[in-house]
C-alpha cells in the first residue's frame, strides 16, 4: 500500500453565512494552511480532524491501494485529489497525493 500526504491548501471563512445561520461557536477548527499529515495504509493520521477525514477517507484509501485517475482525468497528477471538508461555514481544501 502507498503512503498518502494530506496537505491543507486553503481555509475559507464565510462570515455572512455564519452570521445568518450559525449559532456562536467558541472553537471550530484548528487546521492551518500548509499543515501536513501522512496516511499509512489508508488509515486516518493522528491529529486529523474527524469531520475532514470523513470527507476524504474514500479518496485516501483508494490512493493508498494504488487507484487514482478519479473522474477520468480530473487532476493533473492522476495519483492525487483535491478534497474539501464538509464545514459549510469554514471549509478547508486538502490536497491528497501519493508519496
Amino acid at each position: 500500500m502507498n503512503k498518502v500526504r494530506i496537505t491543507a491548501i486553503r481555509r475559507t471563512v464565510y462570515a455572512d453565512l455564519m452570521a445568518k445561520y450559525e449559532n456562536p461557536v467558541e472553537h471550530a477548527c484548528d487546521v492551518c494552511e500548509g499543515q501536513e499529515w501522512i496516511s499509512v495504509d489508508g488509515q486516518c493520521p493522528e491529529g486529523m480532524c474527524p469531520s475532514a477525514w470523513g470527507s476524504m477517507q474514500e479518496f485516501v484509501e483508494a490512493l493508498a491501494r494504488g487507484e487514482g485517475n478519479f473522474y477520468d482525468g480530473w487532476m493533473k497528477n492522476p495519483m492525487s485529489a483535491m478534497i474539501s471538508c464538509n464545514d459549510g461555514f469554514r471549509p478547508v481544501s486538502f490536497y491528497l497525493e501519493v508519496i
